[in-house]
């Protein structure tokens, strides 16, 4: 029996020196390298394309709305602009909008709120390149569309080994790792709303999970699309009425937050003591945690849209960054920041923002916070889960291992409901790094296309036209798949229409020249 207990307790120690090593690498590798680089190359972006960001914002929201091109006989060729926006929200927007807004505030003080808003603002032109590429090197799929980072690495790069290597760090990290994580939120925050200590309760929670989640992977990309383009603004709507009720019943501490929010970034007024550089390094990997800009993982959802031009998707993906960190995280701070003056000893992650609801509105706060912390991250899991399939496509089109990949994915998050979690988020956070990373070292090589595709787009819509890219558009780029002629773009239904258009096009040239 004492052999026994001793293996145990060796097993212990032995996965918390793997789980201290996984910390301090992963901390080492996003202040050191990745975060360095995803903002030098994002203030290029954003300089190159002449602030796409903020210059395009119109722009963002009309074509958000765009009809989905439809093919020969009347059918839409893809998911619309809008699905692929909820399908990389749903990714986008899961626990991390709660529980990492709430360590962030607590670890590095208001002041890590203006640089989450700050890494927005410049990732948006990362998140642009990167959806714009992922839309013009995009495949076929079943009646469909699918690509992302892998395809435009061995598109636009001619490096599939490249792209084979990014799809596996990728489907380690978001289906599998940070499933698991999100199922694991839903359990403990139901378990925590039910009370008691009931160890059959997460087995329960976690099987049901499972359930939901299997019935809609296996229905393929058109039911993640109407189940996201359904729970994505319900979550939003239902999370941002709870914090407008918060900040409504405490409009004296909104001046006094901001002016917390902008004198903490600076180091003037640490709650915590932290110093400038480390409120600065909060903000921005919780941010880039958050809304997922220059990650690689947004275009594998930008990429399944149908749209007739690749700028446009770019465009709405742009968008999809600021919903995540402007509009949910933003919610999340000011939740916590009005309700909670004295944050010296606060608790950080979850907890916090918990306590900032309950405080205000009281106990049924938290049964409605539960419902919401549901929707986010099952919402994130269908999300995580679609990046997956994208890229077990991109290295296998064998349908029994993506029959195998849906059973594990569903097991995952059967498994993540009732095991703990530190071990797989640093170990998932790691793997995160390498990931953005590799994806970043694409996105810089090939962005010079991305700005030629800018640049066509722009000028279309200077001669009054809706966009429409065709591969002529592009010569010299080779790898372009769906782009072939204006038939495959639009649908002949269409073509009328283009011919004005085009006639319209060649007029505005002539009387330019």
């Amino acid at each position: 029996m004492p052999s026994h207990a001793a293996s145990g307790v060796a097993i212990l120690t032995g996965m918390d020196a793997v789980n201290d090593w996984l910390l301090t690498w992963g901390d080492h590798l996003w202040t050191w390298i990745v975060l360095p680089v995803v903002v030098v190359l994002g203030l290029y972006f954003t300089v190159r394309s002449g602030v796409v960001q903020f210059r395009l914002i119109p722009e963002m929201f009309r074509t958000l709305t765009d009809k989905t091109p439809q093919t020969a006989d009347g059918k839409p060729q893809s998911v619309s602009a809008f699905q692929a926006f909820t399908i990389s929200a749903a990714s986008r927007v899961g626990v991390g909008n709660i529980a990492g807004v709430g360590t962030a505030i607590a670890v590095g003080g208001p002041g890590a709120v203006f640089w989450m808003w700050v890494m927005a603002f410049v990732g948006g032109a990362s998140s642009f390149i990167e959806s714009s590429l992922a839309q013009l090197f995009k495949t076929r799929d079943r009646g469909s569309f699918r690509g992302g980072p892998a395809y435009y690495m061995q598109r636009g790069l001619g490096a599939r080994w490249l792209g084979i290597l990014f799809a596996v760090i990728l489907i380690v990290c978001f289906p599998f790792a940070f499933s698991s994580l999100q199922a694991n939120t839903i359990s403990a925050t139901i378990s925590s709303s039910v009370g008691g200590d009931l160890p059959w309760l997460p087995w329960v929670i976690g099987a049901g999970i499972a359930l939901l989640t299997g019935l809609v992977v296996f229905g393929g990309v058109r039911r993640i699309a109407s189940v996201t383009q359904v729970l994505v603004p319900i979550m939003a709507l239902a999370y941002l009425v709870l914090g407008m009720i918060v900040v409504a019943l405490h409009l004296d501490r909104i001046g006094p937050v901001f002016a917390e929010i902008f004198t903490s970034a600076w180091g003037f007024n640490e709650v915590v003591g932290a110093a400038f550089g480390y409120i600065v390094l909060t903000g921005v990997k919780r941010g880039m945690f958050s809304n997922e800009a220059g990650l690689g993982s947004a275009p594998n959802a930008g990429a399944s849209a149908a749209v007739t031009h690749p700028v446009k998707q770019g465009l709405v993906q742009t968008l999809g960054v600021y919903f995540d960190t402007f509009l949910v995280c933003s919610v999340t701070a000011f939740i916590i920041l009005v309700s909670v003056p004295d944050l010296a000893g606060a608790s950080r992650g979850i907890d916090l923002t918990q306590g900032a609801l309950v405080d205000t509105l009281g106990e049924w706060s938290n049964i409605a916070l539960s419902i919401i912390i549901f929707m986010l991250a099952f919402s994130s899991i269908l999300g995580n889960y679609y990046y997956g399939e994208s890229n077990i496509e991109f290295i296998s089109t064998n349908r029994t291992v993506l029959t195998g990949y849906r059973v594990l994915v569903v097991a995952a998050v059967l498994g993540g409901s009732v095991v703990g979690a530190d071990l797989v988020w640093n170990f998932a956070d790691g793997v995160m790094g390498l990931m953005a990373l590799t994806n970043l070292i694409a996105i810089a090589l090939l962005s010079g296309i991305a700005f030629r595709l800018l640049k066509d787009y722009t000028e279309q819509r200077r001669a009054g036209l809706d966009p429409v890219f065709t591969r002529e558009r592009l010569p010299g780029v080779r790898g372009i798949e769906c782009w072939e002629d204006e038939l495959t773009v639009t649908g002949p239904i269409d073509l009328p229409v283009r011919a004005r258009q085009a006639a319209k096009h060649r007029d505005h040239l002539h009387n330019r020249r």
